[in-house]
């Protein structure tokens, strides 16, 4: 069943099934057909997301358990509509003592009949676990290890974590702790050694999730069986699957997803499948997955590049290059926090990997006698220097053979990586690139294990390095920095954004659009109004100027990168409303962002080490400015002086989303003014309250984005084959301002929607303070088509919808 238009909630136990269906009427009214649901799945105590699984085969009780569930499903039944859930097979959460499986694992061994189940390098064994504050030895020194003295004496206490003992060792009656420790199927050690001891994969770099091998058919149908079940009871209509990238072969699981989901019920009512998945500048999602597209980034990021000028973009480098020269190049500053997160956070991993192709190497000594001069430093070198530049988040080959599309991958690593190998050793990159293609010599087996290794290596290395990591050190414009984002690329022209419209429509015509998830770094409606920033770069930069005399009154020695970043933010999130004042939980939100953007920079803090004065004298800053009325009424001022132009933009991506060819997705509570920062700020509490009296009221003043939404999604419920199956023609705008035009058609079966929105028009906005005069649009149209002038279209709202029939 492919959805009109999805709903995202985060459940939670604060807003669990019974929060939900409380707001069912509500979503019902707005128009939407399917509630997307965070994991409901049982996840660790209290859990503010759901991603850390602990038991897949069960339904959250915290959430309100299956009966919740059910009783959510049938309300939304009632009303027409149906649920896509989000699930998570490539990890489980491991902490805390509350994972039955991982436990058992702990417990027994290798023996254990889960030991399967986690990517664990048994050769390497006993499991390594990096939950310790301070040395092993330290910690039974001051009595922070300790054994359960309650009804379960079989348990080692530390903290909140409830450890297992192995069976049989406190019947051997050891002296001391430590020889209890020793017989133990896992060994303790101090958090920071995981990077470099871990002998499991984890997800990215935290050490509460642990890997599955998914790959495995038994673990996929043990770990899948409830969704079928569900499915199978109609209770749900489709999944997301989260970090698909993560897994052995994304491509074999996701068919076997669809022929499991298919084997069920196909035809029309078939499982809808979206996956989440980061895609690199042109590369294609591939069609035999079987899959109905990606859960949106994609989508995310084309329509901010689409709202940036790129008249702003030499300027806003500039500046920023003047703030920053040392992360002035956007390539090198990818490479550079490649580099360190791959040495920081990921040592374990590469060590494996190495050894995996080191052994392949000697596999295969017999078939290239050129292999036998290369050492496993040689290797190490190689792998570092490829995942450094590596164009994508992996390739998806099992070791015999790979996807046509890689071969195009592997070309342009290959090209990246050569000025930064060693002298004479570029041939051990090309054997690597070879056997990534299935084409080196060498035992299957271990070119199978290589090849896995290496691509669940680079996609967390991709994410750490360009997301988490590249995203918060290069800031010209902060709107260009979000999950799916290219930091090289900033704006798509409107050629280049149609072709990339027709081509997800020609092979995925039902993914995911989204404008605001909850991994976003801003909100949307924060990324509209940064936007508008690329149109008046001359505007801003004096305003930068001001504010950054204001801040050096402070006092505090704040790099100017960090203090850009801070101005940028508090443009993007300042409320509209504070003519008098603001918010009492404004400082604390940016405070928050703060803290996190400077820990993920790693340049002046970290999560591993956070500098308390740096941050200090940041925070400073930030309550410094925010007291300031001086700075208050001249950030007041400039954001009011460029609100216009950023509600155009947030109308135009809002009426793209909903009639492009696609599923629209709208993120809790984004349906009005999103001005959220990154997580956990993004999962705020949503005053359903307020958004049903708008809706209810038809307040076109409050609530003017709810208002186009409901509409659009009526014209979505009115003509289902329209939106669902219709064409695709982009529109071609001509006269004195048609870079300022972006205009398509959709046709079916006699109905023709056209749509036509202003896009890069911050600057006469701004000077404005209205939709531009018709004057200013001259003559402009839509040429050989039979719609108004763009003075007609564009008279009272930044975009023009006519449905015909």
């Amino acid at each position: 069943m492919i959805p009109r238009a999805t709903y995202r909630l985060q459940l939670t136990r604060d807003f669990p099934f019974a929060a939900a269906e409380d707001i069912v009427p509500y979503l019902a009214a707005l128009g939407v057909s399917h509630v997307y649901a965070s994991p409901i799945t049982m996840a660790r105590s209290g859990s503010t997301h759901g991603y850390d699984v602990i038991d897949p085969t069960r339904i959250n009780p915290e959430l309100g358990g299956e009966s919740g569930f059910r009783s959510l499903v049938a309300a939304l039944r009632a009303q027409g509509m149906g649920i896509v859930i989000d699930i998570v097979p490539n990890h489980m959460g491991v902490a805390g003592g509350e994972n039955p499986y991982w436990n058992d694992v702990l417990r027994l061994g290798p023996d254990s009949p889960y030991a399967g189940w986690f990517d664990i390098d048994w050769q390497s064994s006993p499991v390594v676990l990096p939950l310790l504050g301070a040395t092993l030895t330290q910690a039974i020194e001051n009595g922070d290890l300790r054994l359960s003295a309650g009804n379960d004496p079989h348990l080692l206490l530390y903290g909140d974590q409830r450890l297992p003992l192995k069976p049989g060792s406190l019947e051997q009656e050891p002296d001391e702790l430590r020889r209890l420790l020793d017989m133990q199927h896992y060994r303790l050690v101090h958090w920071r050694a995981a990077n470099d001891l871990l002998n499991w994969r984890r997800f990215f770099s935290i050490n509460d999730l642990a890997g599955l091998r998914i790959e495995d058919a038994a673990i996929f149908h043990a770990t899948h069986r409830l969704y079928f079940d569900l499915f199978g009871e109609g209770l749900i209509d489709g999944v997301r699957v989260d970090h698909v990238d993560g897994l052995s072969d994304p491509a074999a699981y996701c068919r076997s997803l669809r022929a499991a989901f298919d084997a069920i019920r196909s035809g029309p009512d078939r499982a809808y499948i979206v996956v989440e998945k980061i895609l690199a500048a042109d590369e294609p999602l591939s069609p035999d997955w079987g899959v109905d597209g990606t859960s949106g980034y994609d989508f995310m990021s084309d329509m901010t590049a689409l709202l940036h000028d790129p008249s702003g973009e030499a300027p806003l480098r500039a500046l920023w290059q003047n703030l920053d020269p040392e992360h002035g190049d956007p390539a090198r500053v990818v490479l550079e926090a490649r580099r360190d997160m791959l040495s920081w956070q990921f040592e374990g991993q590469l060590a494996a990997c190495v050894a995996a192709f080191a052994a392949l190497a000697g596999s295969a000594r017999t078939a290239d006698a050129a292999l036998e001069a290369v050492t496993s430093a040689m290797i190490r070198r190689a792998i570092e220097r490829l995942l450094w530049v590596f164009p994508v988040y992996r390739t998806y080959g099992d070791g015999r053979a790979a996807p046509m599309s890689d071969a195009t991958v592997r070309e342009r690593a290959w090209n990246a990586v050569q000025p930064h190998l060693p002298p004479g050793e570029a041939e051990v990159a090309r054997h690597i690139l070879d056997w990534l293609g299935g084409t080196g010599p060498g035992d299957a087996d271990c070119a199978a294990e290589a090849v896995r290794r290496f691509q669940q290596l680079s996609a967390p290395i991709a994410a750490k390095g360009v997301e988490d990591t590249a995203f918060y050190r290069y800031a010209p414009l902060l709107s260009a920095n979000d999950v799916g984002a290219d930091p090289e690329r900033f704006a798509l022209s409107p050629e280049e954004f149609h072709r990339r419209v027709q081509a997800r429509a020609e092979v995925f015509p039902h993914a995911m659009l989204a404008t605001a998830t909850h991994d976003h770094k801003r909100g949307e409606d924060v990324r509209a109004r940064l936007a508008v920033l690329s149109a008046v770069p001359r505007l801003w930069e004096e305003a930068v100027g001001r504010w950054s005399r204001m801040a050096d009154e402070c006092g505090a020695d704040i790099h100017p990168a960090d203090r850009y970043q801070l101005f940028q933010t508090l443009f993007g999130a300042w409320p509209a409303s504070a003519d008098q004042a603001l918010p009492e939980d404004f400082p604390g939100r940016v405070s928050g962002w703060l803290e996190k953007s400077l820990r993920e920079a790693r340049l002046r803090s970290s999560w591993e080490q956070p500098e308390a004065g740096y941050e200090a004298d940041a925070r400073k800053l930030l309550h410094h400015l925010l007291a300031k009325p001086e700075f208050t009424r001249d950030m007041g001022a400039f954001v009011a002086r460029l609100l216009p132009a950023a509600r155009a933009d947030s109308l135009v991506q809002t009426v793209l989303k909903f009639t492009l060819p696609g599923v629209p997705d709208i993120y809790r509570g984004s349906e009005l003014e999103d001005l959220s920062l990154v997580d956990p700020d993004n999962r705020r509490p949503v005053d359903y309250a307020r958004r049903l009296r708008l809706l209810d009221d038809g307040d076109v003043a409050e609530g003017e984005k709810m208002v186009l939404i409901q509409r659009l999604l009526r014209y979505r419920k009115d003509h289902p084959d329209l939106f669902a199956l219709g064409s695709y023609r982009p529109l071609c705008p001509a006269g004195p301002r048609a870079e300022h035009i972006f205009a398509f058609e959709r046709r079916h079966a006699g109905v023709r929607l056209c749509c036509a929105v202003m896009i890069r028009c911050g600057r006469i906005l701004s000077e404005q303070g209205t939709l531009p005069p018709a004057q200013w649009w001259s003559d402009s149209r839509l040429e050989g088509e039979v719609e108004p002038l763009a003075a007609e279209m564009f008279a009272s709202t930044p975009y023009f919808i006519n449905l015909s029939e």
